[in-house]
């Protein structure tokens, strides 16, 4: 058995970060194909590329779960906001990244201060990920501001 394993706030924020990390899924993919129908193929295809990863979040998220013999359960799914630009939906995503990063930044410092060593590594790991995202997205954003 997984320490943590009684710990109904460790199991709180793996339900939430299923539901974001599934939110983001139905989000990017459906930004995916939004901008392919603008003929911005590329973009479609970095869109759909995020899409895979959040997937791949929420299976270790679901395999965690199981782990701590959870049925995985995301409670809701947030709504898909779209833009009429690029720039705008790349706002959107910075936005819902900050959000992923906090819910694992606050995971992690959870888990830390139950001296949680095993979950903590899982979030932080989780962190680690979305955060460079987010730092990418805001590159993004500012080379096309610059651009513009």
């Amino acid at each position: 058995m997984q320490h943590g394993m009684d710990d109904p706030t460790v199991l709180g924020y793996l339900g939430r970060a299923l539901s974001l990390e599934l939110s983001a899924v139905q989000l990017y993919s459906t930004q995916s194909r939004l901008v392919a129908t603008w003929g911005l193929d590329a973009e479609a295809t970095k869109f759909h590329n995020e899409s895979l990863e959040e997937l791949e979040h929420a299976q270790r998220i679901i395999a965690r779960m199981l782990a701590k013999g959870v049925a995985p359960n995301a409670s809701q799914l947030r709504p898909v906001k779209l833009g009429p630009d690029l720039l705008t939906l790349l706002r959107i995503d910075h936005e819902f990244e900050q959000q992923l990063v906090k819910l694992y930044h606050d995971a992690v410092m959870h888990c830390q201060r139950q001296r949680n060593h095993e979950d903590r590594l899982f979030f932080q790991a989780l962190l680690d990920e979305e955060s460079k995202h987010a730092v990418d997205l805001a590159h993004w954003i500012e080379s096309l501001q610059s651009a513009g």
